[in-house]
């Protein structure tokens, strides 16, 4: 029988799920946040999130500035009186329309009259400047139009897109073509990592000389830390001093050795080669946790059944090592769905975006191309697929590990 929790018990485990809210909820509503607007800091109208329309002070204010400035030093370029009329009028509006936002620096709402002026102001402008380029030489010609367009952009739209951006996921190639890039570099390097690994557990399971020995220099590769692991088979596959590929030009693998990271399938199994070799002894030391709780005992009554050590591995390791390759093989592949940092530094996503997965993707469109709504599209969709993972794991596998009782 279940007991609940008291008030008590409450107050013990509050500051965990204060730390689980601030550190892994929080983000997760950002990005959620983020992938329901147009979100994009390199485009001054979408750097933010604006459910309604606002204005920019602070680039209206900039703008009336330079259009009194310019429009006063080419008043000496314009000859007729009317023209000269015209402008001042027009100065005269522009100061009108201006006084009362000449102190603000922010982004503020607007009422529906304030933004009917100011697109007047725009028309207003845009006309008067055509009509003095057609008939004057003016010193700021080519300035003028861009500055009076800049007046039309200090009111900056909506960007809430709400769905739009998932639905532009369908549409995607690229995202499409990174998601297979990810699905065969988890399937490929865990699967090799479970055999190797396994294998490499029931060697250190063995009581043999030098034991502890064998077990620390083994989990060498896995204490690197994964840019500096990269960067070193990075020289190892240099194509013009690496020796492995040098190695895999002399086994017939590759034609010449500079080819090895410059062609799609080349680059893909040197990123795979790479992670198989770093993070296969962190397989191997949770499996060996699940081997070392395998009483011996049972070895020892198989064998005098008469069992061969290949029976004995598949009806008595496998069968209990079930639920330490269930967690080794969740926690590698989420690992590996999610790699970042080793392909990052070893290829960039290259060649072509042969090796280019979802985190890379996510990572250029928000950092290389500022798209903040879009990359925490690919971001979520990502999580999704991490969910997925997961339960499939602890659901097909049959396994109780989160069940309590």
């Amino acid at each position: 029988m279940k007991q609940k929790l008291g008030f008590t018990g409450w107050l013990y485990i509050i500051p965990t799920l204060l730390l689980i809210g601030i550190f892994s909820l929080w983000p997760v509503f950002q990005s959620i946040t983020y992938s329901l607007f147009d979100f994009k800091l390199n485009e001054q109208q979408k750097a933010g999130l604006f459910i309604n329309e606002r204005f920019n002070t602070s680039l209206f204010n900039e703008t009336i500035l330079y259009t009194e400035m310019f429009l006063e030093e080419d008043m000496t370029n314009i000859s007729a009186v009317e023209d000269q009329q015209k402008v001042e009028t027009f100065l005269h509006e522009i100061n009108s329309i201006a006084t009362p936002f000449s102190e603000l620096q922010e982004v503020i709402k607007i009422s529906s009259d304030e933004r009917e002026q100011i697109e007047l102001l725009h028309q207003n402008g845009t006309a008067l400047i055509g009509h003095l380029n057609k008939t004057y030489t003016l010193t700021h010609a080519e300035t003028l139009p861009l500055i009076m367009e800049d007046i039309n952009n200090s009111i900056i739209p909506a960007n809430f897109s709400g769905l739009e951006g998932y639905g532009n996921v369908f549409s995607d190639k690229r995202i499409f073509i990174s998601f297979i890039n990810t699905l065969i570099f988890t399937v490929v390097s865990v699967g090799l990592e479970l055999l190797l690994g396994l294998f490499l557990a029931l060697i250190l399971n063995k009581a043999i000389f030098g034991q502890g020995f064998v077990r620390t220099t083994s989990l060498i590769p896995w204490a690197i830390p994964t840019a500096v692991a990269a960067l070193m088979w990075g020289y190892l596959y240099d194509g013009s001093s690496g020796i492995v590929a040098h190695f895999f030009e002399a086994l017939g693998l590759v034609e010449q050795s500079q080819n090895l990271l410059l062609s799609a399938s080349g680059a893909m199994v040197s990123t795979i080669l790479a992670d198989v070799w770093k993070t296969t002894p962190y397989m191997a030391l949770l499996l060996l946790a699940g081997l070392q709780n395998i009483p011996a005992s049972l070895y020892e009554a198989a064998s005098i059944d008469g069992a061969s050590k290949v029976k004995s591995f598949f009806t008595i390791t496998l069968p209990l090592l079930k639920t330490s390759i269930l967690v080794a093989l969740l926690f590698r592949t989420l690992d590996a769905f999610r790699v970042f940092d080793l392909i990052y530094v070893l290829t960039g996503g290259g060649p072509g975006g042969a090796t280019e997965t979802m985190s890379i993707y996510a990572y250029k469109l928000m950092f290389g191309q500022t798209d903040f709504g879009y990359g925490s599209v690919v971001v979520m969709v990502m999580f999704v697929c991490v969910a997925i993972i997961a339960i499939i794991f602890v659901r097909l596998l049959g396994t109780n590990l989160l069940d309590r009782n």
